[in-house]
C-alpha cells in the first residue's frame, strides 16, 4: 500500500520541533500501519457521522486519522483525544 502524509506534513513539521517523543510515536504508528494488508486495516474502528469513512488509531492521548482510497492511505488529521470527538 502507498502512503499519503501530505495532508499532515506541516502538523509532523512541527511535531518535530516542538515534541520529538510523540514524532517518532507517530512515525512508527504511520509505518507500522503501511505494512499492514487491506483487511487488517479494514479492523481498525470507523470514525461515525460525517467522518464515518475515516479510521482512528490511538497514540496516546492524540487520535491519528486515515482513510484508504483505492491502494493509497491517506493519513488526514492527528489531534488530541478531547478535540477529536
Amino acid at each position: 500500500m502507498n502512503i499519503d502524509t501530505s495532508r499532515i506534513e506541516k502538523l509532523l513539521r512541527k511535531l518535530k520541533q516542538k515534541d520529538p517523543a510523540l514524532f517518532r510515536a507517530v512515525q512508527r504508528k504511520i509505518n507500522q500501519i503501511a505494512q499492514l494488508d487491506r483487511e487488517t486495516i479494514n479492523h481498525f474502528k470507523n470514525l461515525r457521522g460525517n467522518m464515518s469513512n475515516y479510521k482512528r488509531v490511538h497514540i496516546g492521548s492524540f487520535v491519528l486519522m486515515f482513510k484508504v482510497e483505492n491502494d493509497t492511505i491517506i493519513f488526514d488529521k492527528l489531534r488530541h483525544h478531547d478535540e477529536a470527538y
